[in-house]
């Protein structure tokens, strides 16, 4: 009689702490599967973390980027050089003959009077000679990327030089239209090049934060 007593009281107590676990548990032992710790589900973070060829790979880029803007700096210091000799070398014999040009379109309509050779050379020479600007300054500045800043940039370089030459060299005069012409080979040199060379250039070479980054606003 006690044991079945004691036995009706062991069943009792299975019971109760049968009805003590929590739902979550009752689940977990129905369906013989324990519940995933936070160790084994895994840190989020760990998915985004760069592997050691991405490493690889960003450091390479890093470096092709040094490389690459390290020759356009040493190409435009060499064309800064080769513009000041040509721009800033006095004409003696030119002397009486150069004339001060302030209005737009007075000396291009004058080169279009040329014949086709010498009209090519001096209305193609001087958009050349402005082109390295839209080439050459986005690749060592990115953040002079965009047809605004360029624009600005050159014109206010290339009215210096003529500022130059009309006031301290001999045989030469200020001319505004070698000013457009030179600033609109800057734009063409951009919009045909510079542009996509700067942003294949300066592109973060991490996915990941790339993303994140707002667009270039040019």
């Amino acid at each position: 009689m006690a044991k079945g007593k004691a036995g009706r009281a062991g069943d009792s107590t299975r019971t109760g702490a049968r009805k003590a676990r929590s739902p979550h548990e009752e689940r977990g032992a129905a369906s013989g599967k324990a519940s995933p710790s936070a160790s084994q589900k895994g840190d989020p973070g760990a998915a985004d973390s760069p592997t050691t060829g991405e490493r690889l790979r960003a450091f390479s880029f890093i470096l092709l980027r040094a490389v690459v803007m390290l020759a356009a700096f040493v190409a435009m210091v060499s064309f800064a050089v080769f513009l000041a000799g040509l721009t800033l070398t006095p004409v003696p014999g030119a002397v009486g003959q150069t004339h001060v040009n302030l209005q737009p379109g007075w000396s291009l309509q004058l080169y279009l009077d040329f014949p086709a050779r010498d009209a090519l050379k001096q209305v193609g020479g001087n958009i050349v000679l402005g082109a390295p600007f839209g080439v050459l300054l986005p690749l060592i500045f990115p953040k002079l990327r965009g047809v605004f800043k360029i624009t600005l940039l050159t014109a206010f370089v290339m009215l210096m030089v003529e500022t130059a030459q009309g006031v301290v060299v001999l045989g030469r005069a200020f001319d505004i239209d070698d000013v457009i012409l030179n600033t609109s080979g800057a734009l063409l040199g951009y919009l045909l090049l510079g542009r996509r060379l700067s942003r294949a250039l300066h592109l973060d070479p991490n996915p990941a934060t790339a993303a994140k980054r707002d667009p270039a606003t040019d």
